[in-house]
């Protein structure tokens, strides 16, 4: 009942994103904008995409690096498949799917990898934030998404800070923790709530020094420059023209309005906040939907198409969702680990 309480608010989240965008759209306009555009920018914008993905890989093997060096080659197809994940499936399935064939492949714990990929989401957000604090003196920001984005830079450094003091501070987080738990669980409960925590605590390791946290955020800020430049490249396409900087604009109101639930492949929540964005910088509404999709779409379909390979290499099925939530939740030798972890 839960899960299908998750799936029915996003796409209630969805649908309204989609009726917001409908007014003032005029969908024959719309067509002769995508009928009329030149695919051919396409070619470059999905090539420095990819490139962007490989960079996005290389960060994930650096946050798992103080659990354990696993090469770029063997990751890379785990990311696709997270992507495949998250585009087809609800519940945003593919941070588990990634995470249990790395569990297969590796012996790391799905908890402890999904650790990292918390880091990897808050880091991403800030990066988000940062684009959209960087734009606003050469392109401000449309009024409607203001407090959208006060309350998320709240949250996200919030986040931040709590996940550095964690990582920075395990002893302190380990004595707060065994206390909370003596007071409120008892028996097996308390067993696999402890391999949890400490396998969670495994995986924030990359944020105990300063440096790492360095590393990762500017790698990071990279891989959202590379997606903007294939903003940049899809624009082309069509009859408009708008700064950079609006394009850093963009994808960070898009990317921030993607962390709501949706449907899967974030329908709507990617849609509306980009077509509306244009808009407030004077491009046609219809235009900017035909920009807006096409864009949508050519982030969508080569990462998919690429995941749902893997996904088919690594013979993975639905049922392997539920046997990853399960496979998070069991409890585990968590001492191995951690002793295999140490340098």
């Amino acid at each position: 009942m839960k899960r299908y309480l998750q799936l029915t608010i996003g796409v209630l989240v969805s649908a309204i994103f989609i009726y917001w965008a409908l007014p003032g759209l005029h969908l024959p306009t719309v067509v002769e904008a995508l009928q009329t555009a030149n695919y051919w920018w396409l070619a470059p914008g999905v090539a420095v995409y990819m490139i962007g993905l490989w960079v996005r890989t290389w960060r994930w093997q650096y946050t798992l690096r103080p659990v354990k060096l696993v090469p770029v080659a063997t990751l890379f197809p785990m990311v696709c498949i997270g992507y495949f994940g998250n585009n087809i499936f609800p519940f945003r399935a593919g941070e588990l799917l990634r995470s249990y064939v790395l569990k297969r492949r590796t012996d790391i714990a799905i908890s402890t990898s999904l650790a990292t990929v918390i880091v990897e989401r808050i880091t991403d957000g800030l990066v988000m934030l940062l684009f959209v604090f960087l734009a606003l003196p050469f392109a401000p920001m449309p009024s409607a998404y203001r407090n959208a984005v006060i309350s998320m830079t709240i949250l996200f450094l919030a986040a931040t800070v709590v996940f550095m003091w964690m990582a920075s501070q395990p002893q302190r987080v380990e004595r707060f923790y065994a206390i909370v738990a003596s007071a409120v669980l008892r028996g097996p409960v308390r067993q696999r709530t402890d391999d949890f925590y400490h396998r969670f605590m495994l995986g924030l390791s990359s944020l105990s020094h300063p440096s790492d946290v360095i590393m990762i955020f500017l790698t990071s800020v990279l891989i959202w420059l590379l997606e903007t430049v294939k903003y940049w490249f899809v624009m082309h396409a069509f009859d408009f023209s708008v700064s950079f900087i609006v394009l850093m604009l963009m994808n960070g109101l898009v990317n921030l309005a993607t962390t709501l639930p949706a449907a899967p492949g974030y329908i709507g929540t990617f849609d509306t906040p980009g077509i509306k964005t244009l808009e407030a910088f004077g491009v046609d509404p219809s235009v900017a939907a035909g920009y807006t999709f096409t864009l949508h779409a050519a982030l969508w379909a080569p990462v998919t198409l690429l995941g749902g390979y893997f996904f088919w290499r690594e013979h993975l099925h639905m049922s392997d969702i539920d046997a990853a939530r399960q496979q998070a939740e069991a409890p585990a030798e968590v001492t191995a680990v951690r002793n295999e972890s140490l340098p």
